[in-house]
């Protein structure tokens, strides 16, 4: 038997304006291609590259979320690798002096470490194309130079179940912060599981790993997690290790496929970025990022459980967003006396507004026409009753044979024909009118 030993480097883009190194714009998607470059994300001799401070901030402030100590010295540096999306022949990134490096998220399956958080520039993106009959590949070069986050977690997760969890769970917390609309249909979120296998009872790590890179859905890194324990749990079963590679995802063919032999950090040549002096941070300034954060979605969970009395379940929904925890709270503010913060939570989770375009305001008024009473004459809701227990004869008699749950039914059947009246004022009457019948 086998357990998996599974790390998750994600990556996140930042939604600064511009990007990482440069000027150029930071939005990149669905624009004409190579119309978002300068010489300093194309690498052209003698550009300089100069960091950007909002992003350097927002890395920080994740860091700070997820309970990372932040460094108060860090740097940059020149990772080298050869690939036509990245047209310097190096990417500028973090290697031994990362911005932030600890803290873990809470699952259901157990705490989940952070290795390390660091900031780095994207790369290009390739464009497989037919052109004139023939199979190419193109490079847009927009997305080289957004500043891009990752977050690298410790081999903590033992299912693809707990990977989706976590997964999700970062995924809530970077778009509270608001630092990337974190969009993985857009790619400005991307998965990579590192998935290996080792006997259950065993502790240390396996003597390789097998890493799936630029995962689009929650939905896929879960699948493609499973796939990989399944393939690799066969090759052990042969007695050898699986080889350690670089596989990519195949959504048509539901299965993973090798791409290249997995680098080792050697294989990168690091060496300190020598255009951009190391930065140096005070406790002061770390500190003032941290008075920034918002609330986060596990404590405005339980808080949201505490003061409106709200199950889990629905507290969670409601804080599935900031935007959406923001308007439930100000749909309570205008309910009131009213109405109780869980008849405004029902009425949320039951209706889902568009919190875009109804104001909360028009939902509370909503739910007051909707809770809104018609008196009703004593002999009109008399008739209604007589008329529903003599075409209902078998639920009478329930009734009179103890089950209670029959009156349920029969109010039921008497509010179809009376949905304004009061509630409380037919259950009263149909009770009087069964025990006389």
């Amino acid at each position: 038997m086998y357990e998996p030993v599974i790390g998750l480097e994600i990556h996140v883009e930042l939604k600064t304006k511009s990007g990482m190194f440069c000027g150029c714009p930071a939005d990149h998607f669905a624009k004409v291609p190579n119309t978002g470059t300068c010489p300093v994300c194309l690498g052209l001799p003698g550009a300089t590259p100069v960091p950007n401070k909002k992003a350097v901030e927002w890395t920080i402030m994740l860091g700070l979320a997820l309970g990372s100590t932040i460094a108060e010295f860090s740097k940059f540096d020149r990772k080298h690798y050869f690939y036509p999306d990245l047209p310097k022949g190096y990417q500028i990134s973090q290697y031994d002096q990362p911005l932030c490096r600890g803290g873990k998220i809470e699952t259901s399956f157990g705490p989940v470490r952070i290795h390390r958080v660091h900031l780095e520039e994207d790369t290009g993106k390739l464009q497989h194309a037919t052109v004139n009959g023939e199979k190419v590949t193109l490079v847009d070069f927009n997305r080289s130079g957004v500043p891009l986050v990752e977050i690298v977690t410790e081999a903590d997760i033992h299912s693809a179940e707990a990977a989706k969890e976590f997964l999700k769970k970062l995924h809530q917390i970077v778009r509270y912060l608001g630092i990337s609309d974190a969009d993985m249909e857009k790619g400005s979120m991307r998965l990579e599981p590192n998935i290996s296998l080792r006997k259950v009872g065993e502790t240390g790590l396996p003597a390789y790993k097998v890493e799936v890179k630029n995962i689009n859905s929650f939905r896929f890194a879960e699948r493609a997690i499973k796939y990989e324990i399944e393939r690799h749990a066969r090759i052990l079963d042969t007695g050898v290790n699986p080889a350690q590679e670089t596989r990519g995802w195949d959504e048509a063919k539901n299965a993973t496929v090798s791409q290249r032999t997995k680098e080792e950090a050697a294989d990168y040549r690091y060496f300190p970025e020598p255009d951009i002096p190391p930065m140096r941070f005070t406790k002061q300034y770390i500190a003032a990022i941290g008075s920034t954060l918002p609330e986060l979605p596990d404590v405005k969970r339980m808080r949201f459980e505490k003061t409106y009395g709200l199950h889990t379940a629905d507290a969670a929904q409601l804080t599935d967003t900031r935007a959406l925890a923001d308007y439930y709270e100000e749909a309570v503010k205008v309910a009131g006396t009213m109405f109780t913060p869980k008849d405004v939570a029902n009425w949320i989770i039951n209706k889902k507004p568009d919190i875009d375009t109804v104001l909360p305001a028009a939902l509370i008024a909503s739910l007051k026409d909707a809770k809104a009473t018609v008196a009703v004459s004593a002999d009109d809701l008399s008739g209604i009753i007589s008329t529903v227990l003599a075409e209902n004869a078998k639920a009478v008699a329930d009734y009179k044979a103890g089950k209670q749950q029959s009156a349920m039914f029969l109010m039921g059947l008497v509010r179809r024909k009376l949905p304004k009246a009061d509630t409380k004022v037919i259950l009263d009457a149909l009770k009087k009118e069964l025990d006389n019948t």
